[in-house]
């Protein structure tokens, strides 16, 4: 799927869902909804282990071809800067507010913003609200997915050898580290 057709992939993708957990490689062609609260499959993958980040939208919904996501902060903090080799993403910003910083340059964006981070490009942010909620998505849906699931099953925060080998294995490089508040 090109990037041309990113955002018709998303409008779509909840058409192409179905409650049971289909196999991998699989497009389901039955809607379902996934509730406030609740990830899909039921499986919860929390950010540094006390920051939502649910699974809405499963690669294995759609043929791998997108994957959403759903992260509500509860810290002022963010994820290494990192470059998605084969991903496009996107993020919808739903609640508080956050500074991103894609390539060179960086956004402060709040409630009904957007930002796009294309492939190849380094990025990252950082929540700079008490509270914050975003959606984003991820085009192709890759294996980020396996990424959280492994991140989340983590004791505490990895090392920093294990934290570059598993974005290694999970199509990503890290090249610098989170954004600081001042």
């Amino acid at each position: 799927m090109q990037r041309r057709h990113f955002l018709a992939a998303t409008m779509g993708a909840a058409s192409l869902s179905r409650h049971s957990q289909p196999t991998e490689n699989s497009q389901t062609n039955k809607p379902f909804t996934v509730k406030a609260g609740e990830a899909r499959f039921g499986i919860h993958t929390p950010f540094r282990g006390k920051n939502v980040n649910d699974i809405k939208i499963s690669g294995k919904d759609t043929n791998g071809q997108l994957a959403v996501f759903e992260y509500i902060g509860k810290e002022k903090i963010g994820p290494t800067l990192h470059i998605h080799h084969d991903q496009d993403e996107l993020f919808s910003i739903i609640e508080g507010e956050y500074l991103f910083q894609v390539g060179d340059e960086k956004f402060t964006v709040k409630a009904g913003d957007t930002v796009f981070a294309p492939r190849g490009i380094p990025h990252t942010w950082i929540q700079l609200s008490e509270q914050g909620k975003q959606l984003y998505m991820v085009q192709p849906a890759g294996n980020l997915e396996d990424f959280f699931l492994k991140m989340s099953e983590l004791k505490g925060p990895p090392s920093e050898e294990l934290s570059l080998r598993l974005h290694k294995e999970h199509g990503m490089t890290v090249v610098g580290p989170p954004l600081a508040l001042k």
